[in-house]
């Protein structure tokens, strides 16, 4: 690879309000947690409540739910354009608490018979922009 195709890892951070502002526009992240102290990532669909927190539905007795039930995880969602490169990450790290009740204002449908919601509580948001990829070359 020649020295002008390595990507580069230039980014512009994003303040907290800018962070939770994205998050509220988007429907799928990525929940990090550990299975056996390995890492792990899963897909999945979400909502931001009003209080920062990122929430999600998983079915009650799944690996995911018996993995962050009161542990540190990280949730990770973001855009990028497959065009130029532009777009933006956001992460969220925080505990996880598991419920059976449902939320005040949980949407209908976010879930199904079966499953709890996970809270994931936003006790440090951190999010970055990505540059189109031919900003800044010659």
């Amino acid at each position: 690879m020649k020295p002008d195709q390595i990507p580069s890892a230039d980014t512009s951070p994003l303040d907290e309000r800018q962070c939770l502002r994205l998050l509220a526009a988007t429907r799928v992240g990525r929940v990090v947690y550990t299975v056996g102290a390995l890492p792990a990532v899963l897909p999945t669909r979400y909502r931001l409540d009003a209080d920062g927190s990122v929430l999600l539905s998983a079915a009650a007795g799944s690996e995911l739910v018996r993995a962050v039930s009161g542990a540190l995880v990280a949730f990770e969602a973001g855009e990028v354009s497959e065009s130029d490169g532009s777009g933006w990450s956001v992460t969220v790290l925080g505990r996880a608490d598991v419920t059976e009740a449902r939320t005040p204002h949980e949407p209908a449908g976010l879930r199904r018979p079966g499953q709890v919601c996970i809270r994931i509580h936003a006790e440090l948001v951190t999010g970055r922009l990505l540059p189109n990829a031919g900003a800044g070359r010659p």
